[in-house]
């Protein structure tokens, strides 16, 4: 169901909205489109080699579902070939600061973590 643009209620798809919304930015490859595209617009091919190893077939599924969930917009030049651009929306770019805090938890306990699991693996 789609929500209304005012503030009339409306039934969510997903029972859990926290559940949705990880869901859905968790994965690998929205976390590093997001972070890519953190330095302003770029195209499919400019993402694509700054991710790395990404297919085309996964980065056009991610960009796509980013846009539809309203974090990334994409314009399309009428050109020959056409130009297709992809960037931060507003609320792409407010769930920066809490991804930011993320990456620097990961790195801060990257190592603990690797240690516990190999005590772990180690005991077992």
């Amino acid at each position: 169901m789609e929500r209304p643009l005012d503030d009339t209620p409306f039934t969510f798809e997903e029972p859990c909205p926290i559940r949705d919304v990880l869901d859905r930015i968790g994965d690998q490859w929205s976390f590093l489109v997001l972070t890519g595209l953190e330095g302003g617009t770029m195209r499919f091919s400019e993402l694509m080699r700054a991710i790395g190893d990404v297919s085309k077939q996964m980065l056009s599924r991610t960009l796509r579902r980013l846009e539809e969930d309203g974090l990334v917009s994409r314009t399309v030049y009428p050109e020959v070939p056409p130009r297709v651009e992809y960037a931060l929306t507003e609320l792409g770019r407010s769930l920066l600061e809490p991804l930011r805090a993320l990456i620097r938890w990961a790195d801060d306990n990257h190592r603990t973590i690797v240690l516990s699991r190999r005590r772990v693996r180690d005991a077992a």
